[in-house]
């Protein structure tokens, strides 16, 4: 491996032309289409949340990040560490793909290959790229719903040294600390940081439950990061990132509370990149090897409402080796902006995982691997129309191979301040290793025959910004109307003693908005997604995609250094389905038992305090709703957060 390092670094440097140092972050859009791009011209509904965006709203960890994006819906089980499914687009918790700097996070040793929101922090990433639509077409398996990819932050060009933190405590015994440094030097770039987070936290067991004692569901957690670059000459760069995380929590059960359940997560990422420019510009290629691999341990000691333990431990590891090319093609006619995206994936992964407790045990030894080519290609018309097309072909071994699809186009019509566009697509999700080679002793073996879960999907959509006022863009209404249909889901036989390819569904839905900017220090979005997910042979509405959520940001500058940015989030109701629902002794309901709405009301203010430093207030919950995400499990109560944050 280390001769493999050394040669890319090297072959790379010798193919390189002129000198330039690093730059920063392009207002371009990789994730869309896998070429650089303006996000008004990507044919897919994107949400960007930048760093300006993450700290003024105080977004902490991920979760808090994503819930007011359009087409999103998170379901934790209680607070930071606990498992915390993301659906997109009313699709499953599977049929989203994370991403870090483009390399998959999803665990490969979770049982069904949903990637947990709950884990991950902010204070290493600059932005948050949400592309919501079946993209398998770009990024191969998982990708159905939708794909998230964190961009960690960049040197800055101009400073050898850059010093930058934060520090902030508050209730329910929190303290929360970051300090980086990050800077260029000639041809080298270099940024290292550092984050931990102590907080008691709150009960994750709803307190109606008669048998909840209240005892809160603690977290710990430690982040560091360190990435080194060389731009030898201008349009070549190699860059290596290591990324480290490790989270200890408390955790619960319902219907009843449970004090000595935790649980331990770690992440260890890395990955080696280099990338050149040939014939003038003209070819862009790049190779990429990452690793990650991702150990959790989860603990349940005896206690007062029960005599059981357990001890589970779960272990998933994953390979990627990715060359990726782009090719400026030359204009021909009313065509110009042409770009050839192509490229080939090869992926390894591995699961190790023991869990269970007295009479049963859940074992996993098992590894696949998938290779993929895809290629894309994208024009302008008549220097308003854009124009994608991708095709992408992956392998895996022991099932079935998968080819999936996706064209789209993008209409400006400046003479209207307006822009439609128009998309369709293919997508899949491969069965996780668990569900191909589980075994828990005595009653269910994972299917190795299984097939990958399929979808095909479309998505129309439009915004305007309509002047008034003397402003440009006074009022700015969107919307997007998206519907799919996925076969071949993935669940139990009859006999509950291994998993098949049964099920089927149907989604449509709509992403509407409305930006209002009345005046230069006032702006206002609320965001209403409307979500029809059913399962296509019983005509039930598929558990925990609830029918509306609504979310209302803003963000006011009443002073030159003050900004303050609240935020309004109602989740409608949501079935349950096959996931249990319990009353307040503990009974359990029927399958059709649906839970009710809820809202929850945040507020952050910055201050700007001094030239390079601010003072922040992050106020969570202000209502202390009571509102359950999912059955039993109450959202996070009350807080309150007081900080500063730096950058010398």
């Amino acid at each position: 491996m280390r001769r493999l390092f050394l040669f890319l670094a090297s072959g790379l440097a010798a193919l390189a032309t002129p000198a330039r140092a690093q730059q920063a972050i392009p207002d371009t859009i990789v994730t869309g289409t896998r070429i650089p791009t303006p996000a008004e011209r990507v044919p897919a509904a994107i949400t960007v949340i930048t760093r300006q965006e993450i700290e003024e709203r105080g977004y902490q960890s991920l979760a808090e990040a994503l819930v007011s994006v359009p087409g999103i819906r998170l379901a934790p089980l209680g607070g930071l560490g606990a498992q915390t499914t993301g659906f997109v687009r009313g699709n499953s918790g599977r049929a989203v793909l994370v991403l870090l700097d483009g390399v998959p996070l999803n665990d490969p040793a979770e049982a069904n290959g949903a990637f947990n929101f709950g884990n991950d922090l902010l204070f290493d990433v600059e932005r948050i790229e949400v592309l919501r639509g079946p993209t398998s077409a770009l990024y191969g398996s998982a990708a159905i719903g939708g794909v998230i990819n964190l961009v960690t932050r960049r040197a800055p060009a101009d400073r050898a040294a850059q010093p930058y933190g934060e520090l902030a405590g508050g209730t329910q015994r929190t303290l929360r600390g970051g300090l980086g440094v990050a800077g260029t030097v000639g041809t080298v770039d270099y940024l290292f940081s550092g984050q931990s987070i102590s907080t008691e936290g709150s009960n994750a067991t709803a307190p109606r439950f008669e048998r909840s004692l209240g005892e809160r569901d603690g977290f710990r957690g430690g982040y560091g990061t360190a990435r080194l670059g060389w731009t030898p000459t201008e349009g070549s760069r190699v860059e290596a990132l290591l990324r480290w995380r490790q989270t200890n929590f408390g955790l619960d059960s319902v219907p009843q509370d449970d004090p000595n359940y935790s649980g331990e997560d770690r992440r260890y990422y890395g990955q080696l990149r280099g990338e050149t420019r040939l014939f003038d510009g003209i070819w862009t290629t790049g190779l990429r090897i990452a690793a990650t691999e991702d150990r959790r341990t989860y603990s349940n000691l005896p206690d007062q409402l029960s005599f059981s333990s357990t001890r589970d431990y779960y272990r998933g590891r994953r390979t990627v080796l990715d060359w990726g090319n782009t090719v400026r093609l030359p204009s021909a006619g009313i065509l110009s902006d042409g770009a050839l995206g192509f490229g080939i994936t090869h992926t390894g992964e591995e699961s190790l995982s023991r869990s269970g407790g007295a009479g049963f045990q859940t074992l996993v030894d098992a590894s696949q691997h998938s290779t993929g080519g895809y290629a894309t290609l994208q024009y302008r018309a008549f220097e308003r129309l854009d124009l994608t097309a991708g095709l992408r072909h992956d392998a895996t071994t022991g099932f079935t191979d998968a080819t999936t699809w996706r064209v789209g186009a993008v209409l400006a019509l400046p003479e209207i301040a307006s822009r439609v566009r128009v998309s369709a697509g293919s997508g899949y999700a491969a069965p996780s290793l668990y569900q191909r080679f589980g075994v828990i002793s005595g009653f269910f073996q994972g299917n190795p025959e299984l097939k990958p879960e399929r979808s095909l999907g479309w998505e129309v959509g439009a915004e305007t910004d309509i002047p008034a006022f003397g402003r440009r863009a006074f009022l700015t209404p969107s919307f997007t109307y998206f519907q799919s249909r996925v076969r071949d889901l993935i669940n139990f036989n009859g006999g509950f003693n291994t998993l098949v390819n049964v099920d089927r569904a149907r989604i449509h839905g709509a992403e509407l908005g409305l930006t209002l900017r009345p005046a230069s220090w006032f702006e206002t979005t609320a965001a209403w997604t409307i979500t029809e997910a059913f399962d296509d042979t019983t005509d039930r509405r598929l558990p925990r995609r609830p029918e509306h959520v609504v979310s209302i940001t803003a963000r006011l500058a009443p002073l030159p250094k003050l900004v303050i940015a609240p935020t309004v989030l109602f989740t409608g109701r949501s079935p349950e389905g096959a996931f249990a629902s319990y009353d307040n002794g503990g009974s359990s309901y029927a399958y059709a038992r649906s839970n009710p709405a809820g809202t929850v009301v945040n507020l952050t203010a910055t201050w700007q305090a001094f030239e390079q430093a601010t003072v922040f207030l992050e106020a969570r919950n202000l209502g202390n709703s009571r509102y359950e995400p999912a059955n039993g499990f109450v959202t996070p109560g009350r807080s309150l957060l007081v900080g500063t944050r730096f950058a010398l």
